[in-house]
């Protein structure tokens, strides 16, 4: 079944990408207040929030539970599939190689990320995306970073 989206005709890429951006960094602040190193994703898919997740590695003592695979997962069992083809994730920092991977399978249309990881982000391994995915990066990224780094400061 093909679902039509009619958006309207003044329609900004930029605010929407914010709007959702916003909507990851709340679920970046639940970590951050759980005690989770504060990462957020959400998966959209025509104007809808279908998946959202944040990392509960500390919680499910998993180091597979990113925010990202929660929101695969989430968005998955709202799809009822496995592919993600019209949807976009939304995640306060750059994707790790795990995570890049699982997008990879997931098929998803388009990836935007706040913050860079230059220590662990996928992008440092080349590109590990499906060649049909669109990548956008920077978007909040110093209200993504300030998150992290305020985190990690307090830990030390």
């Amino acid at each position: 079944m093909k679902v039509y989206n009619f958006e309207p005709t003044d329609f900004d890429p930029i605010a929407t990408d914010e709007a959702y951006m916003r909507e990851a960094l709340k679920l970046a602040q639940k970590a951050y207040e759980e005690e989770e190193i504060p990462i957020g994703a959400i998966i959209v898919s025509h104007g809808k929030i279908i998946g959202k997740g944040y990392n509960l590695t500390e919680r499910l003592n998993d180091v597979t539970a990113h925010a990202e695979m929660q929101a695969f997962t989430a968005a998955s069992n709202y799809v009822g599939g496995k592919y993600l083809k019209d949807c976009t994730l939304y995640v306060t920092v750059e994707p790790c190689v795990m995570c890049a991977g699982a997008s990879y399978w997931s098929q998803i249309a388009r990836i935007v990320y706040g913050a860079a990881d230059k220590k662990r982000g996928a992008s440092r391994y080349g590109n590990l995306y499906h060649p049909k995915t669109e990548l956008a990066s920077g978007v909040l990224a110093e209200e993504c970073t300030d998150l992290i780094k305020s985190f990690f400061r307090n830990k030390r």
